[in-house]
């Protein structure tokens, strides 16, 4: 990798563009330009080192995505510390773990999610710290006392110069970051992503995600999580774009209403919203028999492509290069009707481990139903006799590759192979250019009675189409296949379809369904469930719960 510094990109990024604006919370009028953050980091920093915190101590961050969330972060990095975010969706029990297991120095939290805790389980925290004001919440530390006498509005000082505002220089390999993953398992690991798997990422972004100063981002994705911290909030920041900080929860049309204001430039997005989004605005009209005849005459369906990927376009707010979608594969319906249309969306794939990115390709580029090419400076092998055709686990190496768990060792050995490469857990294929084609999770296969595999995913994203249906789990009971149907009650009430019609209506989708697959992986049964799929930040559902 060319040989440059994480913190020295950070320092050029603020003095190019110190009078531009950076952040802003969605609803709010306030705007903090660069020279704005800057101060904020420089007031952060005197209170770090005032309170005796060392380069290389943990800070914990838990809240909802916010200007101060970011300020707090950036603030860590500017000074040398190491973050350690807090998905605001963990149970107080698992924040209680997470930092004692860091061994998290303080902890800035946003006020109604410290409420929630139990400040005698907060091992080792030497100071809470509101991010809503940085008003000091509570305190083991005599030197923080003081400051919270003083008032940190005192700390302030004189306004900081751009010639004199820096980001610490940091190695390659020291850990920057120690991010607590929620996977669907259940359990909670601490990924160790250096310096070099940062500044890597946002290299590549910035190589092939084309955004120029002034552009417009809505950070929507968890920033406690890799992908919306590394893509919607970090690459950004580096190229002199405003970032938006939505501190709603996400429904589509909460984010329908902000792209429609804000206009952002590049969209990142999990397989979920998009999915809503087509099924609740474009799958009614693509239904109606008139539609269907109509799109079944050349010439005519063409104009009438380009006018729903037009209004589509405008639905997103209209000025976007592109839209990337990860976290989840993208049912296959849904990619197929985009492509025809030529909405401009791409399927990328990654992993916390990665910090995040294996694989992406913009989206003219992108090959239909892959997700996406091999990044820069990173290898792939698929652990089967025949990776082009044959599907194998996909395991990768390189600079983007996390330091490990921490204080997780037997973690480490079921990760990594003798010969250095870090097992996904996925499985898939590839192609000669290193596409990547993702067919579901090792874990989550299933075997067919004469030992076929099933990709539960697959199946699941078929069913999902289907009347009633909103959310899904397909899972093996002996030698049966059983989905469970969590219903569209919304799109029910909205078609006059009573609930009492669910037992008729499954039934006829089971019998669809099975006309569409092998024999193997045909459904017995369909059993409706009361309530949502729990799910973890990433939307993802927890599949372990069910099986």
């Amino acid at each position: 990798m060319e040989k440059k510094n994480l913190g020295n990109m950070y320092t050029n990024a603020f003095r190019e563009h110190w009078d531009l604006d950076l952040f802003s919370d969605y609803g709010s009028n306030e705007v903090f330009k660069y020279r704005d953050v800057a101060q904020s980091v420089q007031t952060l920093k005197l209170m770090f080192e005032k309170a005796g915190l060392k380069p290389g101590d943990k800070i914990a961050i838990y809240g909802r995505n916010s200007s101060k969330w970011a300020k707090v972060f950036l603030a860590s990095m500017a000074y040398g510390a190491i973050a350690v975010p807090i998905l605001p969706d963990f149970k107080p029990e698992n924040v209680y773990h997470i930092i004692e297991h860091s061994g998290s120095r303080f902890l800035f939290a946003q006020k109604s999610l410290y409420e929630t805790l139990d400040t005698s389980k907060l091992k080792g925290v030497e100071g809470c710290i509101a991010i809503d004001d940085f008003s000091i919440l509570a305190c083991a530390n005599e030197e923080l006392k003081k400051l919270s006498e003083e008032g940190l509005a005192m700390m302030k000082g004189e306004p900081v110069k751009k010639e004199d505002f820096s980001f610490v220089e940091r190695d390659d390999e020291e850990l920057q970051v120690l991010s607590y993953t929620s996977g669907s398992s259940g359990f909670s690991k601490g990924v160790m992503i250096p310096v070099r798997s940062l500044y890597s990422n946002i290299i590549y972004g910035q190589e092939h995600i084309h955004l120029t100063a002034g552009d417009r981002i809505v950070s929507f994705l968890p920033m406690s999580h890799v992908f919306g911290l590394l893509f919607e909030f970090m690459f950004p920041v580096t190229l002199g774009c405003h970032t938006t900080f939505l501190n709603k929860t996400p429904s589509p049309v909460v984010l329908l209403e902000a792209f429609k204001k804000i206009q952002p430039r590049l969209i990142l997005s999990v397989p979920l919203v998009i999915e809503k989004i087509y099924k609740k605005k474009l799958l009614p009209t693509l239904q109606k028999p008139v539609m269907k005849v109509l799109l079944n005459i050349p010439g005519v369906n063409a104009i009438l492509y380009n006018k729903i990927k037009a209004k589509l376009v405008e639905t997103f707010g209209g000025k976007f290069i592109e839209i990337v979608i990860g976290g989840a594969a993208l049912n296959s319906e849904v990619e197929g009707f985009f492509r025809k249309i030529k909405f401009p969306f791409t399927i990328g794939y990654g992993m916390t481990e990665c910090g995040p990115l294996i694989s992406y390709a913009g989206w003219e580029h992108i090959k239909p139903l892959s997700a996406g090419q091999l990044v820069d400076r990173m290898e792939v092998r698929i652990e089967s006799e025949d990776p082009f055709n044959k599907v194998g686990e996909i395991q990768v190496r390189g600079t983007n590759v996390m330091l490990g768990y921490y204080k997780n060792e037997e973690a480490n050995r079921n990760t990594f192979t003798e010969d250095g490469w870090m097992k996904t857990g996925d499985l898939g294929i590839i192609d000669k250019e290193n596409f990547i084609y993702i067919k579901g999770r090792s874990k989550n296969m299933l075997l067919g009675p004469s030992g076929q595999n099933i990709y539960p995913e697959e199946l699941e994203a078929r069913l999902s189409n289907m009347s009633c249906v909103l959310e899904c789990v397909v899972v093996q009971r002996e030698t049966k296949l059983i989905a469970m149907v969590y219903p569209d009650f919304d799109g029910m009430k909205a078609e006059g379809i009573e609930e009492a019609n669910l037992p008729l209506i499954m039934e006829e989708n089971r019998k669809l369904f099975n006309t569409q697959v092998p024999g193997y992986e045909q459904l017995s049964k369909i059993e409706l469930v009361k309530d949502e799929f729990e799910k973890t930040p990433k939307r993802n559902i927890k599949r372990y719960l069910y099986t």
